[in-house]
């Protein structure tokens, strides 16, 4: 198997506090992987690690075959594709939805002078169209629901047919009608065979889409537990991960858990 993604006992420091301790991690390009752990675990330190948008403190991350410190960043991060909130701060309120999505094919937030080519928009259009947003494209990005800027923001990061895909937190903020078309549309993405090896960030459990393969546990920057999804999520590494007894339930390829 292709390995995209591979961290060698990575640490990460800020202010002489450790974020990050020791993090061995690697994913395979059919693979589709979570990581779960509270506040503070170090969940969006490690993706940003993960996209080239931050070198580790110690240890080496090596990126679709580019070790981090021995490449060109700005080229390797148009293989990889990423959703964030912090992104999406940077998405100018009257750009349309459109252009949210093209313009990631140079890498940037705000449509300006750059030259786009009728693949270029065929492309967005697919996209929107895949993610049920065809009718939004003309539309500016503030007009939209906080459901419907997800689901354009991670249109967006298919945008230059990543060979990696980072999603942090895309359910955050969601009403339950809005999570569950979310994560439907990530089903779906997770199980199609053309897509890339895939990483999603949460805090819940019932956030997990079906046809995710593994998992990582996270607390205070340390690994409780990683591996395939159904030996990872378990009750007794939520209840180390979480530091509280933790009851989980399974039921159709979903999970729920609450205070055991």
């Amino acid at each position: 198997m292709t390995e995209v993604l591979r961290l060698d006992h990575v640490g990460l420091r800020r202010d002489g506090n450790a974020i990050l301790s020791d993090i061995t991690w690697t994913v395979h390009a059919n693979e589709r992987w979570v990581i779960l752990g509270p506040n503070g675990a170090g969940k969006t330190s490690l993706l940003t690690i993960a996209s080239a948008r931050m070198h580790p403190s110690d240890g080496s991350a090596t990126i679709l075959g580019e070790e981090l410190g021995h490449t060109d960043t700005q080229d390797l991060r148009t293989r990889v594709g990423l959703s964030s909130a912090a992104l999406a701060d940077r998405i100018p309120d009257d750009e349309t939805v459109r252009d949210v999505v093209m313009t990631a094919a140079h890498g940037i937030t705000g449509r300006w002078r750059e030259d786009y080519e009728q693949i270029d928009e065929d492309r967005a259009d697919a996209l929107l169209a895949a993610f049920g947003m065809s009718g939004f494209a003309e539309r500016e990005f503030w007009t939209l629901s906080e459901g419907e800027r997800k689901r354009v923001q991670i249109g967006r990061a298919l945008m230059t047919d990543p060979e990696l895909l980072l999603l942090d937190e895309p359910a955050a903020g969601l009403d339950l009608g809005g999570r569950e078309e979310l994560l439907a549309a990530l089903t779906e993405l997770a199980g199609d065979h053309r897509s890339p090896a895939m990483v999603m960030v949460t805090h819940h459990v019932e956030e997990i889409p079906q046809g995710f393969t593994h998992a990582m546990l996270l607390r205070e920057g340390e690994v409780v537990a990683q591996g395939p999804v159904r030996d990872t999520i378990t009750a007794s590494h939520l209840t180390q991960t979480y530091g509280m007894p933790v009851e989980l339930h399974a039921f159709g390829g979903r999970w729920t858990a609450r205070r055991g």
